[in-house]
């Protein structure tokens, strides 16, 4: 089973890394082969001109293509997540989370942008093929706190509800069966009509 993180924070610290970093580490530890795409170590300039060319953007695009499920973290800035995150979207091809199962982590400022995830980022994963996007977690900056060395310290109510995502990912997103297109054939001799 392998598993995608995509940092979608412009910062090289950020508190929404520091939960993908958590998730990262617990799905490591259940087995999964965990993969990173930090968004920020793109090629800026391939990434605004959209360069599907540029070698940073194939390699990006093709570790989307490769992963079994996605967990993707951004921060939210104005009611909606980052814009890097939103360059990287636009370059994927329309149906690169085709059949995958994908995890949402975002922070905020305040509660108040609780809602990003489901009706910015949600939709867009949507677009682009998710076979099942798991609830999101969200946390406030009052929940990933930074410690005067440089650390995040993720609060205990979040870290249980990552836990939980995390979990979720494993039963539902890492172990389903691969999408079919359609039902399974069924022999005509099999077929029962009543009137």
């Amino acid at each position: 089973m392998s598993v995608l993180l995509i940092a979608g924070s412009p910062s090289e610290r950020s508190r929404s890394a520091a939960l993908l970093e958590q998730v990262g580490w617990s799905l490591a530890l259940q087995g999964a082969h965990v993969d990173w795409l930090r968004i920020r170590d793109l090629a800026p300039q391939a990434l605004l001109q959209g360069d599907f060319s540029h070698p940073t953007v194939v390699h990006a695009i093709q570790q989307v293509l490769n992963a079994q499920a996605i967990v993707v973290a951004t921060p939210v800035y104005k009611a909606a997540y980052s814009g890097v995150l939103k360059v990287l979207l636009d370059l994927l091809p329309q149906t690169a989370l085709k059949g995958k199962t994908v995890l949402p982590l975002a922070t905020g400022g305040s509660p108040h942008h609780m809602l990003a995830l489901d009706y910015a980022l949600r939709p867009v994963l949507q677009s682009l093929g998710a076979r099942h996007i798991l609830p999101g977690v969200y946390a406030t900056d009052a929940q990933v706190t930074l410690t005067p060395e440089g650390a995040h310290v993720i609060h205990a109510d979040i870290e249980a509800r990552l836990d939980e995502a995390t979990a979720l990912l494993v039963s539902e997103g890492l172990r389903l069966p691969p999408a079919t297109a359609g039902f399974e054939p069924i022999a005509f001799s099999r077929v029962r009509c009543s009137v």
